[in-house]
């Protein structure tokens, strides 16, 4: 698994600065604070009738056409990518992308998944964010921002039909965390990568700091996996028990799923 602002040799911008914007994994208070207002949650300083207060995170889905990947390591890829900006120096007070992720955070917390090949996937290297890959698998979570206002070589790529047929991959690795999907609503894999993207984002919310520095030290790994009804049913009964590390995404219901539908649940234990 790996992280990279880019694949090319020239450093990571961000509004034009220069080879010091480059980031990493935050430390000491900068931890502190990514840590703390994952744990705060939402802030709810959204109104959907006002689309100027309305914040998305956009998630690239790199979807080669003769090599497409395979489902569940482009989902892990997502996780990874999303907890990496979410953990990154730049999102803590007086970074460069502090503003736009703590206004992000304020609101709704969405994402928006695109895919994109070529040389359209090479030009949104470029946009401010992270890529993560997991076996040969990338995707990259950009800088938040108002949803009306997306990058220009983002907004070109396309939202709907993003989908990959359903892979068996082994169980998880023991200790590993996992993301959980119900397999039962068969999201597309981009409702499902915006679905885990918010799972992981309550996964880390649920460590405490020596767990999360345990996580850190580990390189950040995450397991995504579909639960069938027999788990789901399990780990359903565990959130509604409020049991230790386990966190469940509730969707609104914008897309694809009714509203207050459990989409995902993350498991740390």
């Amino acid at each position: 698994m790996t992280d990279s602002p880019d694949t090319s040799d020239a450093p990571d911008t961000v509004g034009g600065q220069a080879p010091d914007a480059v980031g990493g994994v935050a430390s000491g208070a900068a931890l502190d604070w990514c840590h703390a207002r994952l744990r705060a949650g939402s802030r709810g300083a959204e109104d959907p009738e006002d689309r100027s207060t309305v914040r998305s995170m956009p998630i690239v889905l790199h979807l080669p056409k003769n090599e497409p990947p395979a489902r569940t390591p482009l989902l892990e890829a997502v996780a990874g990518a999303v907890a990496a900006v979410c953990l990154d120096e730049r999102v803590a007070p007086g970074g460069p992308w502090h503003r736009p992720y703590a206004d992000w955070l304020d609101a709704r917390m969405r994402k928006i998944a695109r895919r994109a090949r070529g040389a359209p996937w090479r030009a949104a290297l470029e946009v401010p964010g992270v890529t993560h890959e997991v076996e040969r698998c990338a995707a990259r979570a950009c800088v938040p921002g108002p949803v009306d206002e997306v990058d220009p070589r983002l907004a070109k790529l396309q939202i709907g039909g993003t989908d990959l047929a359903r892979d068996e991959p082994a169980a998880p690795p023991a200790g590993t965390p996992v993301v959980w999907i119900d397999g039962a609503l068969e999201m597309s894999v981009g409702k499902a990568a915006a679905q885990v993207g918010h799972g992981v984002m309550l996964l880390i919310a649920e460590m405490d700091r020596a767990r999360l520095d345990r996580w850190i030290a580990e390189g950040r790994p995450v397991a995504v996996r579909e639960a069938d009804r027999s788990r789901w049913r399990s780990l359903s009964e565990s959130v509604a028990a409020g049991t230790p590390g386990v966190a469940a995404v509730v969707d609104a219901g914008y897309t694809e799923v009714a509203p207050g539908s459990l989409t995902v649940i993350a498991v740390d234990r």
